[in-house]
This record gives structure tokens, sequence and C-alpha cells, in this order.
């Protein structure tokens, strides 16, 4: 009997569009603002079974600080709450209601710290990004991962809304329930992925290390990553920069606003390069003679005035370190031959077992591990010194297994 040619059929399911998931099945609830409902919510979690998917939404290029505008949970037995943490700031209950019950987030170190502020502290975490990075996908966001695991696409659109925005409107508040809906299927996928793939214990480590991560220590000059600095050659200039910078972020965290809306980091650099000698020249270049600018003139010119003032011995060197002594791996070519070849060398071992073990290198050993193993190795660099030394710079333990041998190989071949 003939058989029926299905290669059409097959070409066009291939090519079927995703379907997509544009309202929470549950309905949009109404953000909390209430703390007897709030307190309602936190009775109902108590009762509530299996893990809590949970998101924040920050108002990020909008606002300076980074505190959260919108909390989304949600918890089977309760199904999906929106929470208006500016008018609920205090959000530690629900810590006690889920007891030891894992969260699910995604992206889990870009919410951890906002949560922090209003008492939420995870007992133990699933973070669906790190997930999916360990499996080696190379696009993580959550519409994405969505998509190819689930066979479900998101209605997304608003992750660089302002989330400060009240009223918040209709389909942003549909955006957000959304974000925790496919949560809880999303995390039993990946983990069953993880396992089969022998990398579950790595997660788990990974997830543990996420959470129990201290806050980041403040950054050593940031107004060295002005976007454009690159183009000033003189130390006078750079010194005009970090002056309007400091400015500009003085001036935006007293207001809680983005300090690019401020003022662009362009116009610093324009500033920093034209060395305006009279308040009239600063107005004259480009930004600075708006009405807003205008307004904050003397601010302006007289951080400039006094970046015109430093003595020679306060001007900013050319190049910054970064912080711990080491150079920027673009220079230890000039600055130190042997260590460049270290780095070259360990580079390509990473990436040969990354590509092994179908992992992103990045999350097989952090690029700054690499950089400090290689700028200071142990000595001798052997196996057992070079696992010490990655212990000592927070490598986990499914890291130091796997890449001790390769880096120690590396070193002594560079």
């Amino acid at each position: 009997m003939e058989q029926p040619d299905t290669t059409d059929d097959a070409e066009a399911s291939a090519a079927a569009p995703v379907p997509v998931l544009r309202e929470p099945r549950d309905g949009v609830p109404e953000p909390l603002t209430d703390a007897a409902k709030l307190a309602d919510v936190v009775a109902a979690m108590r009762g509530g079974r299996g893990p809590m998917p949970i998101d924040a939404e920050r108002a990020s290029g909008y606002r300076y600080s980074q505190r959260a505008y919108l909390v989304q949970l949600r918890r089977a037995g309760v199904g999906t709450v929106l929470i208006d943490p500016i008018a609920l700031p205090d959000l530690s209950g629900l810590n006690e209601a889920v007891g030891d019950a894992e969260w699910i987030l995604h992206a889990a170190n870009q919410d951890l710290a906002c949560l922090a502020e209003l008492g939420l502290r995870p007992a133990s975490l699933f973070d669906t990004e790190l997930a999916g990075r360990l499996l080696g996908d190379e696009r993580v966001a959550l519409g994405t991962m969505a998509e190819k695991h689930l066979g479900v696409g998101l209605e997304k659109g608003h992750s660089a809304a302002d989330w400060s925005t009240r009223p918040l409107p209709y389909d942003w508040l549909v955006y957000a329930a959304l974000d925790v809906e496919l949560l809880v299927p999303l995390r039993d996928v990946l983990a069953e992925a993880l396992e089969a793939a022998g990398k579950l214990e790595w997660a788990q480590q990974e997830f543990e290390a996420v959470r129990l991560a201290p806050p980041p220590p403040p950054r050593v000059d940031p107004w060295r990553r002005t976007s454009g600095i690159h183009k000033l050659r003189s130390r006078p200039q750079l010194a005009a920069v970090r002056a309007l910078w400091h400015a500009r972020d003085e001036y935006a965290a007293e207001r809680d606003v983005a300090p690019g809306r401020v003022l662009p980091d362009a116009a610093i650099v324009e500033a920093a390069r034209r060395n305006p000698a009279r308040p009239a020249d600063l107005t004259a270049l480009p930004v600075f003679g708006g009405p807003r600018q205008r307004r904050r003139l003397d601010r302006w010119f007289g951080a400039l005035e006094a970046a015109r003032a430093l003595p020679d011995d306060e001007l900013p060197p050319i190049t910054g370190g970064g912080g711990d002594g080491i150079p920027a791996p673009a220079r230890w070519r000039d600055r130190d031959p042997a260590a460049a070849a270290r780095l070259a060398a360990a580079r390509d071992a990473v990436s040969r077992l990354a590509q092994q073990h179908q992992v992103l290198a990045q999350n097989l050993l952090a690029s700054d591990v690499v950089r400090r193993l290689c700028w200071q190795p142990p000595a001798p660099a052997d196996g057992d010194a070079v696992r010490a030394r990655l212990v000592e710079l927070g490598a986990r333990p499914w890291q130091v297994e796997l890449t001790a041998d390769p880096l120690a190989a590396a070193l002594a071949d560079s």
C-alpha cells in the first residue's frame, strides 16, 4: 500500500506559530495597597502548596534607586498576587508564610536585592534563567525560554516601562502577572533537563551561591564608565568628566531620577572636551542650552571650574585600576606578556571545556576568576594549588572539579 507523503504536513507543523499567552488564566488582580488585604494574602500563602514564583519590577532608566515598584508572586491554592511595595514596604510576613518552600525567580541576581529591601529573603530558590545557561541556552529571556521549553509564547513589551507610574496601566499589570504565570512548569521542565544532563547538582550549587551572595562592593571610579570617555586623552579632561559625573549623580540621587535623564553622558564628554571658559560658552554646547540645563547652569559650570582648579597631583590618571591592582586584560601584553600568555591559554581551556559540557563559558567559570588566577598564579601552578586558588576566588565545587586540572595544564604550557 502506498504511504502518504507527510513532508508538507511536517513542514507546516514546524512552521506553525507558537500560541501566545495574552492573559493570566485567573485574570489580573489589582495591586494590593491595603495592609489588611496583605494580611489575608499572608494567611492564604501559609496554606498554599508547592514553590512560590516571584518577580519584581523596578524603574531602571527612570529612577535613581533600584527599589521595587511592583512585586508579583503566585502559589498553588492562592493564585497570582500583585503587591504595591510603595504602599506596603514591609513584606517580611511572607517569609514565615511560605517557610522553606522554594522560590522560583528568573534572573534572581537582578531581583534579590530589591526584594531584600522589602524583607523578602528566600530559604531556597530555583533560577530559571541560570538553569537555562547551564543547559547551554544562549537566549535566556523568559519569553524565549517559555517558547523553547514549554511551546508557549508570552505577551511581552513593558520590561523597560517606568514602573513608578501610578496608577499602573492595565496592560502593564497583564505583563507583570504573566511573568509568574509559567515559572512553575518552566522550572519543572528545566529541572528534568538538568538531571538528565547530569547538571542538577551544578545548578543547586549555583542557586545557593546566588541566594547567599553578599551585596557587591561599591564600584571603583564609576565615573570612568561614562559613555564616550575613551575620546578624551588628557588628565584635565578626565577631571572635568569626574566633576560633572559627581555633580550629576548628587542631583539625581536627591531627586530619585536616573542620571542619564538629568544630563546625558554625551553632554558630559563634550563639555570636558571643549573646556568652556565662561557659562555662556557652556550653554552654547548641545544639551546645556536647553531650559532645564540653564536652570542647573551654576551646578555644571561650578563643577568644571572646580576641576580646572585642581593641582596636578589631584588629577586622575589616564587609566584607572580595577580596584584590585590588576590592569584591564587589554593592557596585559604591554604590562606583563607572560601573564597575557597565561590568560590566553586559560581562556582557551575554559572555552574548550564549555563546549565539551554544553554550558556557557561564563557560567563554567567567571571571567574575573580566570583573570585573577592568571595575573597571580600559585607557585607551583599544579592541580592542587590551582584547585585551592579557585576555591579562594569563590568558584563552586563543581567548577573546581571540572576546571582545576585543565587550567593547571594551561598555566604550565603557556
